[in-house]
């Protein structure tokens, strides 16, 4: 059998694997290969013999973590059988007397030149050996070549052993030194393309030996097929080595990715299934392979990039339909140009403008090494929702306002576009991965709510270990996510996968069920709920208070997206109703209006408009959400303000009298103060006006809980550290605020999460 009975690491990800194969020892010679398969369902790979003991009948295989058959392999432990070991195979390498011969090796490469330089000394031959590796730590076996050679130079790209620079600086050292007659070179294939370009300029003859994709290995499927000199051959049959002047490196490069996005999927399947990589070795600035990405590209070359465009659906035709979303997100391609824009600065003022605290360089820096999964897991170390927040948080008022690149005069790094890039990558991948849980404590939290405060608490408790339970007033979990985002801007398939990975953490979700009615505090405390987090939303819309406000189709933002985000109203099928207007009027310049105005012309509307008492320029809408109304033909009313209605004889608007303004001096949020311009009135004909000027708290829950301190608003009043005047009850989101963006609320929940876990564990 193939059982392992050494394992010696040579470096973090090279594993030196003593296995049992007599007969393959007997009949090997440098040179040969083997077919190597793991597990029933694995790959075939072919790996070269490093060494073989026919007296204990081993072969040592030096292996190196790269691919998805690669880890399995070295995850083996001594004592483990390889399922398959075929060999050896391919043809041994010709050995003779050339006089003086450099063997030039590369990483695991290293491996299979010993037997090599062993056979070339035995030879009569003067052996020049030089080892080559990123760093110390991937030079492997100098010991062994050194008993071989008659000299060994080593080369490293980072100088912290032997001399800086690449194998190809340490070659042509010994030409010029002194003269070469054969060249044998073996490593990653981009290596060896240049040791061969080196040598032929000097007239080296140079062998390589190639290792391309196999599925048979013994002659039979040829896709080990590469062009040498013109002509197809076959690496398993014909080489593996071959005269490196007349092998055509550029098309077997190609050839050799064909399968890297497959086997990177694969591969991180693995690693999330195993936990083979730490998040802080995702996260470590100061990692190598960070290093190389900054490294790369000059400052300049990266700020010269101009920034992404995201495709968007058709205006006309989007106008018609409200489930198609009008962002189309990334491309891979796009997502890693974008990432390459990103400096990643050493103190990066993009992450203070970030509510969650997600480590955006980390994320980005993943995005653009093309480890998008990666990504993925750095965003979900901190964001509860990583698609949700990439399609509706305003990041040009957030992170993408501090990006470093607006001081230096250009587009700011497009940080939301990648968030969603990665967050979509990881679900339609099916590799859907889990941060990290604490083991159980066995305390109870609940929290009463399941938008987006409450959902970001109830992640981060249920990381730290608690048993949290959900409870949502509505039939469908999510909160404003699900009742008041339409899904051409948020899918509800989205929300549902987060929701998902939530489960997948341990959180569980009770529907229909209101805290302060269905349930008191006080019964979730007798049931031995320990900790409370209220993230009830604010619910109760505001309203003008102006003459003909309640008329028949005058309702608020809340009821029309309820009713046709939440019930599908719209859908004939539905037994929910509402209003279809021809001429919409939407009160408002926030997003909620602009989300309801963009609604309104899908359902049909030939006139939608905003109305709004300050200008543009002071609107707080997200600058996207204006461009995408614009365009869908919403027509703006800016500097107007209605100050009654007029409705026809059944009580139906059919009109709105509007003030128009004019700015004044700035108000307390910055903004300028609009003044009624006198005696300058407009009136429009109307048949549904939609209210959309803010919303209160809903009381339920605040006016339930006795002793509870409330704000002047009606809000929830706590700390910094979001609890409330009775102890382990917390709060966060617009029961706090009053209104809050998905990432302030969000924000909320992980300030209230943390405090919270700190304070149950100085009591337990």
């Amino acid at each position: 059998m193939n059982k392992i009975v050494s394992k010696e690491y040579l470096s973090a990800k090279v594993v030196k694997l003593e296995v049992e194969a007599p007969l393959i020892a007997r009949s090997r010679k440098a040179g040969h290969f083997v077919i190597v398969r793991v597990g029933e369902k694995g790959e075939r790979m072919p790996l070269t013999i490093a060494e073989a003991d026919t007296r204990k009948g081993t072969i040592t295989l030096v292996v190196q973590e790269v691919g998805l058959s690669s880890t399995k392999l070295c995850n083996l432990e001594v004592g483990d059988e390889v399922t398959d070991i075929v060999g050896p195979l391919g043809q041994a390498t010709h050995i003779e007397n050339f006089g003086t011969v450099i063997c030039a090796g590369g990483g695991v490469g290293v491996a299979p030149m010993l037997p090599i330089v062993q056979a070339l000394k035995a030879a009569g031959n003067r052996v020049v050996t030089v080892l080559a590796g990123r760093t110390k730590e991937l030079v492997i076996l100098e010991k062994e070549m050194r008993e071989s050679s008659d000299e060994v130079i080593i080369m490293t790209d980072d100088g912290s052993y032997g001399q800086k620079g690449l194998v190809t600086d340490g070659i042509e050292y010994i030409i010029q030194r002194e003269k070469v007659n054969k060249c044998f070179a073996i490593g990653p294939a981009i290596m060896m393309k240049f040791v061969c370009l080196l040598t032929k300029k000097y007239a080296i003859p140079t062998e390589v030996s190639l290792n391309t994709i196999m599925v048979d290995g013994t002659g039979m499927c040829g896709a080990c097929r590469i062009t040498v000199g013109g002509k197809t051959k076959f690496v398993c049959v014909d080489g593996p080595e071959f005269d490196g002047h007349q092998v055509d490196f550029d098309e077997m490069l190609k050839r050799m990715g064909a399968f890297k996005d497959i086997e990177r999927e694969e591969i991180h399947k693995l690693e999330h299934e195993e936990g083979a990589h730490s998040i802080l070795a995702l996260e470590d600035r100061n990692a190598p392979w960070r290093e190389e990405l900054r490294k790369a590209m000059k400052p300049k070359e990266r700020t010269a990039i101009p920034r992404v465009k995201m495709k968007e659906l058709d205006p006309e035709y989007r106008s018609h339909t409200r489930l198609e979303e009008v962002n189309q997100g990334l491309s891979s391609e796009q997502a890693v140009v974008e990432a390459k824009r990103c400096l990643d600065c050493a103190n990066p003022s993009c992450m203070t403008g970030c509510p969650v605290g997600i480590n955006i360089p980390s994320f980005i820096k993943n995005i653009e090494r093309g480890e998008f999964l990666e990504a993925a897991r750095v965003l979900k170390e901190t964001s509860a929702l990583p698609a949700v927040c990439g399609r509706v948080c305003p990041q040009e008022k957030q992170c993408e306002s501090k990006c470093i690149h607006l001081k230096m005069g250009h587009e700011a790094v497009a940080i939301g576009y990648l968030e969603r890039f990665a967050a979509d990558y990881e679900r339609e991948s099916g590799h859907i991965s889990v941060p990290d849980v604490a083991d159980k404590n066995g305390i109870k939290v609940a929290v009463v709510g399941s938008g987006p405060a409450g959902l970001s608490f109830a992640g981060d408790m249920a990381k730290n270990g608690y048993e949290v339970t959900v409870f949502e007033a509505l039939h469908e979990i999510g909160g404003v996510l699900k009742y008041g985002i339409p899904e051409f801007r948020l899918p509800n398939k989205i929300v549902d996968v987060e929701i998902e990975n939530l489960v997948k953490l341990g959180v569980k979700f009770v529907k229909d069920c209101i805290i302060g009615k269905t349930v008191s505090v006080e019964d979730l405390k007798e049931d031995g709920f320990k900790g409370i987090f209220v993230a009830s939303g604010a619910g109760l819309p505001n309203f003008m208070n102006i003459p003909g406000e309640n008329s028949i189709n005058i309702m608020s933002s809340n009821e029309y997206l309820t009713r046709v985000n939440l019930m599908d109203a719209a859908n004939p099928e539905s037994d929910t109703p509402v209003a279809f207007g021809k001429r919409v009027a939407v009160i408002g310049g926030g997003n909620t209006a602009m989300d309801s105005v963009r609604t309104a012309k899908r359902l049909g509307a030939e006139k939608a408009m905003i109305i709004y008492r300050r200008s543009e320029e002071e609107m707080p809408a997200r600058i996207e959400e204006v461009k995408h109304a614009k365009e869908e033909g919403v027509e703006f009313l800016t500097l107007h303000n209605p100050i009654e209605y007029i409705a026809d004889e059944q009580g139906r608007v059919k009109q709105v009298v509007l003030q128009k303004m004019t700015l004044g001096e700035p108000d307390a949020s910055g903004r300028r103060s609009p003044v009624p311009i006198p005696g300058a009135t407009e009136t429009l004909d109307i048949d549904l006006a939609i209210v959309s000027v803010g919303v209160s708290p809903n009381p339920i829950v605040p006016h339930s809980i006795k002793g509870l301190e409330l704000g002047r608003k009606g809000t929830i009043a706590v700390n910094e550290d979001m609890e409330s005047s009775i102890p382990m009850i917390f709060a966060g989101g617009d029961i706090v605020r009053g209104g809050a963006t998905v990432i302030l609320a969000m924000g909320d929940g992980r300030r209230a999460a943390a405090a919270m876990h700190k304070k149950l564990m100085k009591v337990d």
